[in-house]
């Protein structure tokens, strides 16, 4: 299972927020290549890199973190946040993307989402499920669609969908343990899912569970910022799991 810790950008300085609330933020540094850079030091390979401003302006505006993120370390990015038009995700690859993520896009606007899987590949798009009650919520998750969750990756499945992010909206940021019974659902419905947990990591003992349960990858967000997991636990955890 890939760790794959977050950063989140809000006016290029790195973030947090509680529940997807903007009014929740709290800045724990301005320069987010040096996060990343502690990152790549404990051998990791992966980053979650949030455009928060693009998430609310639906477009890409952080790219300029992004690229020096890609330029200056050796990390695999993927990348999320108001991407909406192939112009975006052209800045995005340009920038230093592996991936990219789309989750209200994958709502608002299936076509353009569904031509990004075909002209692109399934390995660079993952989809964005972000949920609450198991119901889809868009734009940075500012509102809630009716669309439900299981049906939702499903549908994309059949598009060639591989990667699925699936936050717990009603667990981010809140440092009181993932979604292990949703996961597990998602995993028993969607056979073949490469599946990333997100959203309410507390304790390193609960890596190991994710793992257990299947899932292909999880993102670290506020548990590495608050000191609840070391870099030092995550890098002997990647050690020993090679």
């Amino acid at each position: 299972m890939r760790i794959i810790p977050a950063i989140d950008i809000i006016n290029g300085q790195c973030v947090r927020l509680s529940k997807g609330d903007y009014n929740t933020k709290k800045v724990y540094n301005e320069n987010p290549l040096e996060i990343a850079k502690q990152f790549e030091a404990h051998g990791i390979e992966h980053l979650h890199l949030v455009d928060l401003d693009g998430a609310k302006a639906s477009h890409i505006v952080n790219h300029k973190v992004l690229e020096a993120i890609a330029t200056k370390t050796t990390l695999k990015i993927d990348f999320g946040g108001g991407l909406k038009t192939d112009e975006d995700l052209k800045i995005a690859f340009e920038s230093g993307a592996n991936q990219i993520t789309g989750g209200s896009i994958a709502v608002k606007n299936s076509d353009v989402f569904k031509s990004w899987i075909e002209k692109f590949g399934a390995d660079k798009i993952i989809l964005g499920a972000d949920a609450n009650n198991e119901k889809i919520a868009v734009s940075g998750w500012l509102e809630e669609s009716d669309e439900d969750l299981i049906p939702f990756i499903q549908g994309y499945q059949k598009e060639g969908i591989e990667y699925v992010i699936c936050t717990d909206i009603a667990k981010d940021g809140m440092l009181q343990g993932p979604s292990f019974d949703l996961y597990e659902k998602i995993l028993k419905e969607c056979p073949k899912v490469k599946l990333i947990a997100s959203g309410g990591i507390s304790t390193f003992d609960e890596l190991p569970r994710l793992k257990e349960l299947g899932c292909e990858g999880t993102i670290v967000g506020k548990a590495i910022y608050e000191n609840k997991i070391s870099l030092k636990q995550l890098e002997n955890y990647i050690v020993n799991f090679k």
